[in-house]
């Protein structure tokens, strides 16, 4: 199988007596990074519906599973059949309306199911904890800030409704401005999170994922500031200078439209 190729290739790079001396000098700290990364490329080949990329992006970031794999054999703690047995028990014992019993009405009944049986699982592994206790400090501000906000809806500590959440969000922006007549850093800054984070629960109120709606909006703005710039180069010979803001502004209107 070609899952056995790649093991075999993992092995050989970590191997003490030949191996590459980068991959020996690799540990989970220092590999996690790319592991992020593989993930983010993933995600990019398939906005830009690149599928030809995606299969090469889904090979890298399965590499990185196996990397964490074979570490983790080299220390005795597990390998790469245990990982692949333990998804597979998990796939399992959280879909028993696909093998087994149970049924479920639709895919919101079935989130709902999933989202109780990881409690339960949390709670078996971890003890009791706090509500927010095992959500990844390593996740994007944003995903986090998601997360966070959907784990304490889930004992009332929400708003019923998404007016709620935006006359948060109002809310925030007022302190932030207050903040900043008043000058101080400290507190702008803590008041500007605290409007990100009232967003990101307006958005959770709308069903909207955080991440999508910036990332959208990050493509829109490169691809209207790159028709400003043609526009630039086309009436000012590429000298922003000479274009007050007025100017730009009207530039900018005229990309989005």
């Amino acid at each position: 199988m070609e899952i056995e190729k790649l093991l075999e290739v993992m092995a050989a790079l970590r191997d003490p007596e030949g191996g590459c001396p980068w991959d020996l000098q690799q540990d989970f700290a220092s590999i996690a990074p790319y592991t992020i990364e593989e993930a983010y490329e993933v995600a990019d080949a398939i906005e830009r519906q690149d599928y030809d990329g995606l299969l090469d992006e889904l090979g890298d970031l399965l590499l990185q599973v196996v990397y964490h794999a074979r570490m983790a054999e080299e220390a005795g703690r597990f390998a790469f059949p245990d990982v692949v047995a333990a998804i597979c028990a998990k796939m399992i014992r959280r879909h028993p309306h696909v093998f087994g019993s149970a049924q479920v009405d639709d895919a919101r009944a079935q989130t709902a199911a999933w989202e109780a049986m990881k409690a339960d699982e949390r709670r078996d592994s971890h003890g009791s904890g706090g509500l927010l206790e095992h959500i990844p400090k390593a996740l994007p501000a944003l995903t986090r800030a998601h997360k966070l906000g959907r784990r304490a809806s889930r004992v009332g500590f929400d708003w019923p409704q998404p007016a709620g959440a935006r006359a948060k969000v109002a809310e925030e922006l007022a302190e932030l401005d207050e903040a900043v007549a008043q000058g101080d850093r400290t507190a702008v800054a803590a008041e500007m999170g605290d409007t990100l984070f009232s967003l990101v629960n307006l958005c959770r109120h709308l069903e909207l994922d955080p991440e999508d709606c910036l990332r959208s909006a990050n493509a829109r703005f490169a691809h209207r500031f790159e028709r400003v710039e043609r526009a630039v180069e086309a009436q000012a010979d590429g000298d922003w200078g000479t274009l007050d803001l007025a100017q730009l502004e009207a530039l900018w209107q005229q990309a989005k439209s």
